[in-house]
């Protein structure tokens, strides 16, 4: 395929709506077509994409291979597999009214999509939807995160080898070329960022009433009782916090706990690091970098403003560096409570009892993107199940529910709307339409006769018998005969009153 020129937002979007009315983006050959194209895209370069996260934020080869690379690949593997199964057309049952109707509920495309990804992940979390709307019929505009420079440049110069230079474009560009593309009438957008960003996509999205998915964040707290083994729950909660140096946006925030669990924990913590790294955690080539400098700022204030560091606390900036730490002595108004950390920072909040965690988390005014519950107690894990709303929900672990395609992904309130992977992304950029064929038989026609005015006792008492469904009706083959001899005669009497 050919390369396409730098072009705008305005021209991008104009040259998808043309390329949507052609209507080839719906046959599901095509489809699969893009989407064995998308799957060799990743294949042929896989150096290439690692680099360029490499560049961006020294991404490891271990985190960008498995959290990036080979999520995509396994996503459009997935959904070649099952496009067929996605796609198909459901019939509907038939009632005595529409015994000579045909209906259906078809899966259609919205039409021309905007997918707007991040910096953190910004592979997987910009090309995973793209894979959905691209298998559910779309064309689509797709905006990677400019302050990912390498990746973004990386999309913009791979996409038009593989994929339908008119029905699939890439717009780079800042903030102000984002806001131009914004003006433009989408018919579904489909961002992951931050949540003042997401609240701009929304409000641009009213203006056209044009459904969003809005991939977002939060505070995500993790509960943690004596009952559960410190020694795990220390490596599983600082692997979460530290995949891709704390920038994701599932990753343990901060935890509520008593100050006997604290205690327990730090020493558990402790160990761990220890064992996995010493005190050379900043030489090992497995950790990211902080994005840049005014994240880098942003998460040193916390350090020197919020609570006290009980584990941690190194930090250089040349490297754009800081050490995994842990907080202690955290209150509820340090500011490092009053934003999403996304950082290597985890912040403890002491409290006596599930109940007051439950209360001090639901009186954040947030609705978690993830909930961890640390515990072996099936009535503590109920009890959070029951009284914390939340978008996802983890016990005795971190993150891995992301990973899992089966589970719809996707926040509550503040922290999101609508969900995705695997089968829920098809879905997200699809949408169900119904339709009715009904023919000109003469019994359909006598049928229908009994809708038309004037109306009386008769007409209505036999419309609801018509109405209700044969399965519902617990009869045998035989028990149809007085019904249908009800039909006959009713026919025959409205038709010659008629």
């Amino acid at each position: 395929m050919n390369k396409r020129q730098k072009i705008s937002g305005p021209e991008a979007v104009a040259i998808a709506r043309s390329a949507f009315s052609t209507g080839r983006t719906k046959d599901i050959n095509f489809r699969i077509k893009q989407l064995k194209n998308l799957l060799r895209m990743y294949e042929e370069n896989i150096d290439e994409i690692l680099q360029a996260l490499r560049k961006d934020m020294r991404k490891s080869r271990l985190e960008g291979y498995l959290y990036e690379v080979c999520y995509m690949i396994y996503d459009v593997r997935e959904t070649l597999k099952n496009i067929h199964k996605y796609s198909k057309t459901r019939w509907l049952r038939k009632n005595w009214l529409t015994f000579a109707d045909k209906g259906k509920v078809e899966k259609v495309p919205y039409g021309v999509v905007l997918v707007v990804g991040p910096w953190n992940y910004p592979f997987q979390l910009t090309l995973v939807p793209v894979c959905g709307a691209i298998a559910a019929g779309n064309c689509v505009i797709i905006k990677p995160s400019e302050v990912s420079n390498h990746t973004c440049a990386t999309i913009a110069k791979l996409i038009p080898k593989y994929l339908d230079n008119e029905c699939y474009q890439v717009v780079q560009g800042g903030p102000s070329e984002t806001e131009e593309l914004l003006k433009e009438k989408f018919d579904y957008i489909f961002f992951t960022g931050s949540v003042g960003t997401g609240r701009k996509i929304h409000l641009a999205a009213a203006r056209h009433l044009t459904p969003t998915t809005l991939e977002l964040g939060g505070k995500s707290p993790v509960y943690m009782d004596d009952s559960v083994d410190f020694a795990m729950a220390a490596q599983r909660i600082i692997w979460g916090k530290c995949m891709n140096m704390g920038q994701t946006c599932v990753a343990p925030d901060y935890i509520l706990c008593t100050k006997e669990v604290e205690d327990k924990f730090i020493r558990a913590v402790k160990i761990a690091m220890n064992e996995w790294y010493g005190d050379n955690w900043q030489s090992q080539l497995d950790f990211s970098r902080v994005i840049n400098k005014n994240h880098f700022n942003r998460l040193k204030a916390f350090l020197s403003n919020s609570g006290r560091v009980a584990v941690g606390g190194g930090h250089d900036e040349n490297d754009l560096w800081i050490d995994p730490t842990v907080l202690v002595d955290v209150k509820p108004t340090d500011p490092v409570m009053q934003e999403e950390i996304f950082g290597p920072i985890l912040a403890i909040v002491r409290c006596e009892s599930p109940i007051e965690a439950i209360k001090f988390i639901n009186s954040r005014g947030m609705t978690p993107l993830c909930l961890y519950v640390f515990s072996n107690d099936k009535d503590i894990q109920e009890l959070f199940e029951r009284n914390v709303d939340s978008g996802t929900l983890a016990f005795n672990e971190t993150i891995v529910q992301f990973a899992i395609d089966e589970l719809p992904f996707g926040g509550a309130g503040e922290s999101g709307m609508g969900n995705y992977h695997g089968k829920y992304t098809f879905e997200t950029f699809s949408r169900e339409r119904s339709s009715i064929i009904r023919d000109y038989s003469f019994l359909a026609d006598k049928l229908g006769v009994f809708r038309y005015p004037p109306y009386n006792d008769l007409k209505i008492n036999f419309l609801s018998f018509l109405l209700n469904h044969w399965k519902k009706f617990n009869i045998t083959y035989f028990d149809y005969i007085p019904y249908l001899l009800c039909i006959f005669f009713g026919m025959l009497i409205m038709y010659l009153l008629h």
